[in-house]
């Protein structure tokens, strides 16, 4: 049997047409079918993760509005004086609201030692001829031993206090003065700050008397001096007249739950007094309206999605969890509070239902400033509190969208059928070339017989032609 390659060529008919006639009435209605399915899973898809990511905004607000320490923040305002930068100050979420006046009569600060005039050349000047331990100290916890090399110079002994791995906090350093009777003097800076925590050196040789502190008791041969106004000194401040004392520019609890930085000494007015800076502590009014604006917002975002996406013509249109969605959340914004002061609902703070369903700031009972006014520490309770609207709405959300959530299943199982109608598109199509190989070699039989039958035609013909006497029609 000859080998047909393309249908109708053997028989002259377009059989190549009507395979694929045959192919398309098969295939064409149904790949419309799974078209039209895959745009609709496709569009509910879409339309319920809008829902679900307005669901979740609105969550991560939640979760702000369920952190009492939210709403539990001081602010301190100051205002400084003659323009100066005195104190800085942190309150904690304890502290009671109130003002006060803060002067810095001193800061904090470490001692600072000098060598004696003409103890030391130059830089080169041997410190010590044999060597030996010089041993540092400042306050009760501070110290650390240094070797001293025999015949060390004064510029190798900065260098090995600067670099020592047990160095609490002493810098060396090398003035020249270029006097020849003063000459090169050895400055030693402990950081060590707070009254009785001055630099403290001593050595175990009579050699090193010249780098060891001055004592006039204890060690009246040292010859490092301390002067009164390099001794390591407390920082003071004055909180509303009364002194109060810090070992570092740092004051905790000066003011109970309140820590003060000492900044500056305080600038004096004309009369030499030093001037004071006016401390307000008050409620963080600021960020507890901007967390509320942030909640109205993002509740009217998921209401007015959760609209936009049940309109006529729309994949949600009608949805039973939809509607349950909108009326959960009104009925748990309108939960009855307890322990929260004069608030019996939210709807007592400040905010307002309107007829759409949105929110919105409202002075029906009180604005929330006045809410503030009166009960700041209650608006947390009314949100934050072991029954506050808050815990409700982060527990009915996460019915949505946590896992096991009603939007969070139906968005597993859009995507499914999605994935299963992809599969059931390969499964057709194979079938699909199933039935064109069918159809091909029922037609390649049918060409390659009409093709056999049309050369028969053709040589009988040719035949009778040649017989005697034989006449073509026509003739």
């Amino acid at each position: 049997m000859p080998s047909i390659t393309s249908a109708g060529v053997g028989s002259g008919l377009d059989l190549e047409s009507i395979i694929q006639a045959s192919i398309d009435a098969e295939n064409r209605p149904k790949m419309l079918r799974f078209a039209e399915k895959q745009e609709s899973l496709k569009v509910e898809l879409s339309s319920i993760g809008e829902v679900k990511s307005a669901v979740s905004k609105l969550n991560d607000i939640i979760e702000k509005l369920a952190d009492k320490d939210n709403f539990g923040k001081r602010v301190a305002n100051i205002r400084q004086p003659n323009g100066a930068d005195i104190i800085s100050v942190t309150p904690t979420s304890d502290i009671s609201t109130g003002n006060f006046n803060i002067t810095v009569q001193q800061l904090a600060q470490g001692s600072r030692a000098v060598s004696a005039d003409g103890a030391f050349s130059s830089a080169d000047a041997v410190v010590s001829a044999s060597g030996g331990t010089l041993s540092f100290a400042a306050g009760p916890d501070k110290t650390f031993d240094l070797g001293v090399t025999a015949g060390m110079t004064l510029s190798e002994l900065r260098d090995a206090i600067n670099s020592s791995k047990d160095n609490f906090g002493v810098t060396a350093n090398i003035i020249n003065t270029g006097d020849p009777l003063v000459g090169s003097k050895l400055v030693l800076t402990s950081n060590v700050t707070g009254a009785d925590n001055d630099l403290v050196i001593t050595s175990d040789t009579a050699e090193l008397d010249a780098i060891e502190t001055y004592d006039e008791t204890l060690n009246p041969s040292g010859g490092m001096v301390i002067a009164d106004n390099d001794k390591a000194q407390d920082a003071i401040i004055t909180v509303d007249g009364l002194s109060v004392n810090s070992d570092t520019n740092t004051f905790k609890d000066a003011v109970q739950d309140m820590t003060i930085k000492a900044l500056e000494v305080s600038p004096e007015d004309s009369s030499g007094t030093k001037l004071s800076a006016k401390l307000n502590i008050d409620y963080d009014r600021e960020s507890v309206t901007a967390l509320i604006d942030e909640f109205i917002a993002s509740y009217n975002n998921l209401v007015g999605m959760i609209g936009l996406q049940t309109r006529a013509n729309k994949p949600l249109n009608g949805d039973a969890s939809m509607r349950a969605l909108s009326d959960q959340l009104i009925s748990t914004l309108g939960t009855e509070l307890t322990d929260a002061g004069p608030f019996e609902s939210i709807f007592d703070i400040g905010i307002g239902v309107k007829k759409d369903s949105y929110l919105e700031k409202s002075s029906l009972v009180r604005s929330l400033n006045e809410a503030m006014d009166e009960n700041f520490d209650d608006i947390g309770a009314a949100f934050a509190g072991e029954n506050g609207v808050a815990k409700k709405l982060e527990a009915l959300l996460g019915n949505y969208i946590d896992t096991g959530g009603i939007l969070k299943v139906r968005e597993t199982s859009l995507t499914t059928q999605l994935d299963d109608l992809e599969d059931d598109v390969i499964d057709h199509k194979a079938r699909m070339k199933d039935y064109e190989d069918g159809l091909r070699q029922q037609y390649a039989g049918l060409d390659v017989l009409l093709a056999q039958m049309k050369s028969t035609q053709s040589y009988l013909g040719a035949q009778l032609a040649s017989l005697p006497g034989f006449v073509k029609s026509g003739s």
